[in-house]
């Protein structure tokens, strides 16, 4: 490497350690971070022109936008390429969301740390969710050898990335009745918090009387995915919550008005449904137009 090279390198490191940090500051329970999810650079454009203070990908929009089906089918190389082209997209910190880690073992999720941290990201997301046959979640002591390599790696890389923890006890419906949901929800989030998670994610979960339960039994900030049927972000708020995403629903909506636009136009050979849509010049600068 050369002397300019490594300078260079230098320079990186010390810029994603600075937003590193940065962002870590931003889960303040009774103060939430609030992630309007991004899937492409366009997404991501708009939604930190609309103040986001950082920036979260959403794996599975990420998936539909490269032409792939959400649930660990997307390849790391595809998905890091795509982490990388928002991180210079934006000038706020950004974390990814890597599905269970694009890998089929601890040292494959130590290898897709590794190559986000290069791309730019400042914390992951990493799920316990086994997709196909067998069991909904991953083992409990397999799961968290996985957030350990994730923090493994980060700290060798010298960062302090932001390890989200996502439980989906919740959102898979495991355990039987509320009581055992919830207590099993607190034995994963305890055990990847020991493992070396920084926060904990428990999609599904957004009745007022199960996130306090949550944010009372979980000792780290916690992060609700929220949407409509969920209370606002202020109650959230109140509850104690940390963190406020709303994973692909931001895509969804955008995908429902293509079809809405399509079919009106197909059918009716009307254009009601493009009324809203942002203005060609405002869009156009956000690229530098």
């Amino acid at each position: 490497m050369t002397a300019v090279a490594a300078a260079a390198s230098a320079h990186a490191s010390a810029s994603t350690s600075v937003s590193a940090s940065a962002f870590r500051a931003l889960h303040t329970p009774g103060t939430p971070l609030v992630l309007p999810n991004a899937w492409d650079v366009a997404s991501a454009r708009v939604v930190r022109a609309a103040g986001a203070r950082a920036v979260a990908t959403t794996s599975a929009g990420l998936a539909w936008a490269l032409g792939t089906a959400d649930g660990d089918r997307l390849t790391r190389d595809r998905a890091v390429a795509a982490v990388a082209a928002i991180v210079d997209a934006v000038d706020v910190p950004v974390t990814a969301d890597i599905e269970s880690g694009y890998a089929p073992d601890a040292a494959g999720v130590a290898d897709t740390v590794r190559a986000v941290l290069d791309a730019g990201a400042v914390g992951v997301n990493i799920e316990d969710a086994r997709h196909g046959p067998g069991e909904p979640l991953r083992p409990l002591a397999e799961q968290s050898e996985r957030i350990a390599a994730a923090r493994k790696a980060a700290g060798a890389a010298g960062v302090e990335l932001f390890v989200n923890a996502r439980v989906d006890t919740y959102l898979r419906g495991v355990g039987e009745g509320p009581d055992a949901r919830l207590a099993l929800t607190l034995e994963r989030a305890a055990a990847y918090l020991a493992a070396g998670a920084d926060g904990v994610f428990v999609p599904g979960a957004v009745d007022p009387a199960t996130v306090a339960a949550l944010v009372e039994g979980i000792d780290g900030p916690v992060n609700v995915m929220a949407g409509p049927g969920a209370p606002p972000v202020a109650d959230l708020a109140g509850l104690g919550v940390a963190r406020v995403s709303v994973g692909s629903g931001i895509a969804q909506a955008a995908h429902a008005l293509v079809r809405r636009a399509a079919t009106e136009l197909l059918a009716e050979g009307t254009y009601g449904a493009l009324a809203d849509g942002l203005d060609y010049g405002e869009l156009n600068e956000l690229f530098g137009g």
